[in-house]
This record gives structure tokens, sequence and C-alpha cells, in this order.
């Protein structure tokens, strides 16, 4: 990765991952990702912003190279996580001098993780400030976006916000600043859903805090830099809202059809209201694009066979996935075949105690679905639709 300049003496020198395709071994890549770090000189000291993930250290070395980067007095971590926080003690080998400037709690997890000393820490709090010459570092705390250290660091002069993994984005990018704003939210918007929407009640006050100050660039430790920043602060305030659209989405699997018969019945019937459907089987879906359609759906409609009693046990694991990272979804129900007996529904729902949603009556097959089943499926469809109708979330 070049570096790249964002405005005079402040530079992104972290490192783009071109061929990972998988990120915490669960969740799909499908344009890579970057680490983003920052140098900033100042008249006096000079900053690092974050580092990179450890496998990249060679990168961001290379590039502190060709920045010609003699001294770096302060190592800023704006998150814990080795991704961005994995390079520090390489870094601070190599610049003896610096500390690493942090919250308590997040210093409290590198010397967890990272076995860093304590002596090698400069420990701020919310609102302090840090003098580079003529330039001004202002520490912003965003806890619980998406661990309880995180936050921010706002550079005063050229106001920029460095916000760590908060408005990030899993995309390898040649272009430092976004050019395809359509598929700079549809990424952001990917990485909200896997990471950050178990947080949005929180994420709702660290949108206030930000938008206290003056910003012309967004720079995220993961993804492209924001220079017309509104553009990703509208886009997390609807992602965080109450708000949801018309829409249904169903994760399926289907072992020897009767099930599939039931989830294309039911779509053509939501489709037939109106009503916008998108079914997954999920034996072969990204849980990245169902995780990334239920940040506005208004229900989610499970539907899986029966195996020996229970759920399908990939069935099992996308719910326990959705209720960790808990969407927004005002009503939800199940749908499923079975063979003699089962107990899926009851299962689904101690799967899914993270969501506060209203639950549906389910339709269960007995075999392959006959005309009375179907009559239920339409039921379903026509209660689905009357719900969303009435329901003042949905726009």
């Amino acid at each position: 990765m070049a570096v790249r300049k964002i405005k005079k003496d402040v530079y992104a020198v972290g490192a783009i991952d071109w061929d990972r395709t998988l990120f915490d071994e669960i969740i799909p890549l499908p344009d890579g990702t970057s680490y983003n770090s920052y140098v900033v000189f100042g008249s006096e000291k000079t900053a690092l912003i974050d580092t990179v993930d450890p496998e990249k250290e060679e990168e961001l070395f290379e590039n502190l190279k060709e920045l010609n980067v003699k001294r770096i007095d302060y190592i800023v971590s704006n998150h814990a996580e080795q991704d961005h926080s994995g390079a520090i003690p390489k870094v601070l080998e190599a610049f003896p001098m610096a500390k690493v400037v942090t919250n308590e709690k997040c210093k409290g997890f590198e010397k967890d993780l990272l076995l860093i000393d304590d002596e090698k820490f400069i420990t701020i709090k919310d609102g302090d400030t840090l003098s580079l010459g003529n330039k001004t570092l202002k520490f912003v705390f965003t806890p619980w976006v998406h661990w309880p250290e995180t936050m921010s660091t706002y550079l005063v002069e050229d106001k920029i916000m460095f916000t760590g993994d908060f408005f990030g984005s899993h995309i390898a990018s040649s272009d430092l600043f976004v050019k395809n704003e359509a598929k700079a939210v549809e990424d952001a918007k990917r990485y909200y859903a896997e990471i950050m929407m178990p947080f949005r009640m929180p994420i709702r006050s660290n949108l206030k805090k930000i938008e206290e100050y003056d910003i012309d660039f967004i720079a995220p430790t993961h993804g492209q830099v924001y220079d017309k920043p509104q553009l990703i602060l509208n886009a997390y305030k609807e992602w965080v809202s109450e708000n949801v659209k018309n829409k249904v989405v169903i994760p399926y699997v289907s072992m020897h059809g009767s099930t599939r018969k039931i989830v294309d019945h039911l779509t053509s019937a939501l489709i037939q209201r109106g009503v916008e459907v998108r079914p997954y089987n999920v034996i072969t879906a990204d849980i990245g694009e169902v995780a990334m359609s239920l940040v506005d759906a208004a229900t989610i409609v499970v539907a899986s066979p029966t195996v020996l009693v229970g759920l399908h046990p990939t069935a099992a694991y996308v719910l326990s996935f959705i209720n960790a990272i808990r969407p927004k979804v005002k009503f939800g129900t199940f749908i499923g075949s079975y063979g003699w007996a089962g107990q899926c529904v009851n299962q689904a729902k101690s799967l899914t105690s993270n969501l506060k949603v209203e639950m549906l009556e389910p339709v269960l097959v007995k075999g392959y679905p006959k005309a009375e089943d179907f009559k239920s499926l339409d039921d379903l469809a026509e209660k689905i639709l009357k719900k969303h109708e009435n329901c003042e979330y949905v726009k």
C-alpha cells in the first residue's frame, strides 16, 4: 500500500488486505479489507493513529520508511482489538521513545492482549487534548462501538475525526477517499450489520457526540476515508433508528423439498401483497448478506425442516448468529416441515431470546404441503401485511 496524503502533514500509512476472505473466522469478506493507520506530523511531535494487523506489520514499516518517519512520539490507540493494535509492540521496538496514548480500559486490554508494560502508556480521559506543536489531538470517548473501550481522536486544526471501527467497512481499494457513494454505503451497511448492530443504543449517543464537532473528514480503521462525512453520518442515523421497511427476510434450510415449497409459496404470497421479501438458503448464503438485509427488515421468518426432533443444525447456527447481532425487526415467526413430531418452534424461541419481536403464529407442515397448508401460508402473508400497515415504525 502506497503512502497516501489526506491533508498537509497527515498521511494514511496502513495496509490493504486484498486476499483476506474471512474475518473473525465467521464474517465473509467478498471485497477484502484494510487496516488503516495514520501519521500526523506536528511541528514538535509525531503521532501514529492506530496500527495494523500483525500479519501486515511489514507493510506498515515500509510505508513509514517511505514517508521518512524518523521518530514517533505517540501511538494513539482507539481500539484494543488486534487487527488495529497488534503491531504496537513492533512499533515500540522500532521507536522506543514512543508512548501508547489511550484510555484506561483500552490500556487494560492491551496489557492483557499484547503484554505491553505499564510505563509505556499515557492514559487519557474523555475530552483530553494532546499537543503535537501546531496540531492538537482531542480524544472523544465512543464506548461500545463495538467494544467497551472504543474511542475516536479528533485532529482539531485539520477537522479530521479518526474513528477506529466506528463508520468502518470491509473493502480493499486503491482509492483513499470514497468515490462510489452507493457502494460505500452498502459496504458500511454490511459492516454495521455484522459488527455494530447489537450496539444501536450506545451508537445513537455516540453519533450525537461526534456531530458536535466540525468535521471535514471521517477516517476509520477499516475501509475508505469519507471526505463528505454527512454521507455516512446520515446512513448511521437511519440504521440506528427504530424505522424499518415493509420487508420480510426468510432464512431457510430444506432437505427434501417440503420446506423449500412452503418458503416459495410464502414468498409469492408476500410479493402479491406488495411486501418486499428476500429468502436466503443459508446452506449457501453469505451470512453477511443475511445480516445486512436484517438491518431494516420489519419481519423475520425462519424456515427449517425437523432433524430428529429439532431444527436443522445450520438453521440453529443462523438463529444463534441473528440472536447475537440483534436486528431491530418488529415481528417474527417460524415455518417448517416435520415427519412425526418435533420441537423446532420451542428451540427457535430459545435461540432468539435477544430479539424483542412480536411472535406471529407459526405454520408447521406435516410431510409435503397440502391445500390447507398453502391456505395457512396465505393467511400468514396477510397477517404480516396488516402488521406492517399498522406499525408506526414501518416506513
